[in-house]
């Protein structure tokens, strides 16, 4: 089973990026043509740890692992703000409020993958952010950097402009959603190719609350 632990925005929350994104995508929402190959709305996650390829006995240590690390974590506040671009070609909206917090769960999940010998994670989780899309292969690529917070999204916005349309560019650089409270994280089996567009598809295989 091919495994990642991750924080599942609510609906709600959801719905409002949903919301702002659906202008600049417009009608190549979903369809093979436009500069930007879009995620999912069903995959749309913050990561905490992935854990690659594990067989399915240490799947079930796995999730009394995250158990224990979710009980021991209490709920707190995030919102969906900024934005900004990882190699020039994943475009993705960052996150705000109690990021301390949320960095501490993410240590624990790496350090529940170690209990059960998962691969290391060779990304660092230290910057929380949800992918919205990628620019597809023959693209011209996405200059600039990440965007942190209105001031640098702003400048982020400039930089990128002429490679991507400019409500694009706006949406991602200003966003700002509502906050929610996560109260669970959860681990899901990842299926690559198997999804809706050719992309990943999702199981979720636990949901484990915080602080109980």
């Amino acid at each position: 089973m091919r495994l990642f632990a991750a924080v599942w925005p609510p609906e709600e929350v959801l719905d409002h990026l949903d919301l702002a994104l659906a202008a600049v995508r417009g009608a190549t929402a979903g369809e093979d043509r436009g500069p930007v190959r879009w995620a999912a709305r069903e995959t749309w996650h913050l990561t905490l740890a992935f854990y690659g390829s594990v067989a399915d006995g240490s799947a079930l240590i796995l999730l009394e692992e995250l158990a224990a690390a979710a009980a021991a974590a209490e709920p707190y506040a995030l919102r969906l703000r900024g934005a900004g671009v990882f190699s020039h070609r994943t475009l993705w909206t960052g996150v705000a409020g109690d990021l301390d917090e949320h960095r501490a769960l993410t240590r624990a999940c790496g350090r529940a993958g170690d209990e059960v010998g998962a691969p290391p994670d060779v990304r660092v989780r230290e910057r929380p952010h949800l992918t919205v899309g990628r620019v597809r292969p023959g693209a011209p690529p996405v200059r600039g950097g990440r965007a942190a917070g209105r001031a640098r999204a702003e400048r982020a916005a400039g930089e990128v402009e002429g490679q991507l349309p400019e409500d694009l560019v706006s949406a991602l650089a200003v966003y700002e959603g509502p906050t929610w409270t996560v109260t669970s994280l959860r681990l899901v089996e990842s299926t690559p190719g198997a999804g809706r567009g050719g992309g990943p598809l999702y199981v979720p295989v636990g949901e484990l609350p915080l602080g109980t």
